[in-house]
């Protein structure tokens, strides 16, 4: 059985491969193809939770508390400022 040396371990041979360019240029387009991929589920994603926020605006009162501003003049006669 062949045991590395403690030298061989950290200074191993370099390798050198070899790609043809086509396969390099497919794995590009590759890599390309699903990070777009990956960048329309994100849109979807925030377009989903975009609604759903505009939903809940649409919802919610347009100024909160403005019920409790009313309830404040009727306490103090109308003369608060807000």
């Amino acid at each position: 059985m062949y045991y590395q040396s403690l030298f061989e371990s950290f200074f191993s041979p370099t390798r050198i491969l070899v790609v043809s360019e086509e396969r390099l240029k497919a794995a590009e387009r590759k890599v390309k193809e699903d990070e777009l991929t990956a960048v329309d589920v994100r849109i979807t994603e925030l377009t989903k939770y975009r609604d759903e926020l505009k939903k809940e605006l649409a919802l919610a009162p347009a100024r909160p508390g403005k019920d409790l501003d009313t309830l404040d003049q009727a306490m103090d006669g109308g003369t608060h400022d807000g």
